[in-house]
């Protein structure tokens, strides 16, 4: 028994072009992608949820579940449709972690034993909405995981974890690889597990190579990617220096006296004292659930108790009459939150240009320097062609990227950046990488930058924000590193 593509050619949102390519039983396959985002695509055709334009499909009738961020934004969506927070007397945060995985399957056994191995006990009556990034992965794991599938689809898996699930994750995965066919899809060289068989390498959506995990180990492709990213944050970081401005602000551009957030059953931070000057960019650090990006929503206004603490932003106190874009249009955002409520049906250029305004979707009339900036941001990111296609039919990857050139476009004085690589292909990912540290070097707009991986520290960031579990109570105690100067709240 094999699952062979034959022939295949999909092309609607996303492009996928496979000659041929066969994955045998109980073969585990990796698949890197270089540029482009075939993971979804992949997924949708093994699962059925799409037809190829033309060739074929032969799944040899095995039960096929994916894991994809695709797939995730599916299920969130549908979950924001169903909102009933308007007939209740509370918020309607989305069924359970329990009732997500009791639709696939109805074992308790198995259901206890998935929400053990993935640390979701202590989850499981929490809302789908209420869940971070790197908690709503491992719920969509034990989703697919719960119908016992043969063959298990993962895109990007690893995306959103912090460094201790990554690891609990990838052990659970070599054991699972006994008994479960898989095929890990990724854009980072070093998540591709050393027991995989094969190593399909895509490029712009074409099979381009197959290769032995010790093929793969010495291919020159890392190097050659390397040197094309440099090039590429150059050129961006020609553009941001063209419309450079400078901020009016004096210090502090923020400051967060005595921070607290908690609620009826939970406290997730207190004793916050956190001030951000002229020059300094910050990383905040922390497992998943902990509070970072909490805190991040305070200081950008989306959490609702930023009202109710006291915080100072560009010299304005917070609740003190000043307007919402008083303070957003300083600052952009990147975030996985953001990317989700971005459900409008705009074109990828309406996207960019709605950066200016800040507003999901664009209604306000932009002036023709603002559409030429944000043509010349098209043409960098090689969507000049996909103007007015709709944000949501492109690839999970492109519409990151506008997302992400959407936030730097109005040049910010804060930008902040939450797991902003979240979907990048490899390419992409490292010309982002490349230049954020370019923009904190040359002090273009303060970062504060959230990501999980350690390779993706910023040598321009000296300054930490680290959530650390209090063994004294509930939630966190923050320790403040601002170079040479270290408080623990």
């Amino acid at each position: 028994m094999a699952i062979t593509f034959n022939q295949v050619q999909f092309n609607q949102s996303q492009t996928l072009c496979i000659p041929f390519w066969q994955l045998k039983h109980k073969e585990h396959w990796g698949v890197f992608e270089t540029q482009g985002n075939v993971g979804s695509v992949i997924g949708d055709l093994l699962c059925q949820e799409i037809e190829p334009n033309t060739g074929s499909v032969d799944t040899n009738h095995c039960h096929i579940a994916q894991v994809s961020l695709a797939e995730q934004q599916r299920l969130l969506e549908l979950e924001h449709a169903n909102d009933d927070t308007d007939f209740l007397d509370r918020i309607d945060h989305g069924r359970s972690v329990i009732q997500l995985i009791s639709e696939q399957c109805d074992n308790p056994v198995i259901i206890e034993q998935l929400l053990q191995e993935l640390d979701l006990l202590h989850l499981k009556d929490r809302g789908f909405k209420q869940l971070s990034t790197g908690e709503t992965r491992r719920v969509m794991l034990a989703r697919a995981l719960s119908s016992s599938p043969q063959v298990l689809v993962l895109d990007e898996p690893f995306v959103g974890l912090d460094h201790a699930h990554r690891k609990i994750l990838a052990d659970y995965l070599y054991d699972l690889s006994a008994h479960v066919q898989l095929i890990l899809i990724t854009s980072r060289e070093d998540e591709i597990p050393t027991w995989v068989n094969h190593i399909a390498l895509f490029e712009n959506g074409t099979l381009k190579e197959e290769l032995s995990y010790q093929q793969w180990a010495c291919h020159p492709l890392i190097a050659q990617l390397l040197s094309q990213s440099a090039i590429q944050s150059e050129q961006w970081m020609e553009l941001i220096r063209k419309h450079q401005h400078t901020s009016a602000f004096s210090d502090p551009l923020i400051q967060i006296t005595n921070g607290c957030v908690e609620y009826v059953d939970q406290k997730i931070f207190s004793n916050v004292n956190w001030q951000i000057n002229h020059g300094e960019h910050w990383q905040v650090r922390g497992p998943n659930g902990c509070g970072k990006s909490t805190l991040l929503g305070l200081i950008f206004g989306d959490h609702p108790q930023c009202y109710s603490n006291d915080i100072q932003i560009y010299g304005m106190k917070r609740g003190s009459g000043e307007t919402v874009w008083d303070i957003k249009q300083h600052t952009g955002m990147v975030s996985s939150s953001l990317h989700l409520q971005y459900r409008v049906s705009c074109n990828a250029l309406d996207v960019l240009l709605s950066g200016f305004f800040d507003s999901i979707g664009l209604y306000d009339k932009p002036t023709k320097k603002q559409i030429d900036t944000a043509k010349e941001w098209l043409t960098l990111l090689h969507m000049a062609h996909l103007a007015q296609s709709s944000f949501k039919a492109l690839e999970y990857s492109q519409q990151r990227l506008l997302l992400i050139a959407r936030a730097i476009i109005k040049q910010p004085t804060i930008l902040i950046l939450d797991e902003p690589y979240q979907g990048l292909d490899y390419l992409g990912r490292k010309l982002v990488m490349n230049a954020l540290n370019m923009i904190a070097k040359e002090n273009l707009s303060q970062l504060l930058y959230v990501s999980h991986y350690t390779e993706d520290t910023l040598d321009s960031i000296q300054n930490f924000v680290d959530f650390i579990p209090n063994l004294q109570e509930d939630g966190y105690q923050i320790k403040i590193t601002n170079k040479a100067k270290v408080t623990d709240e």
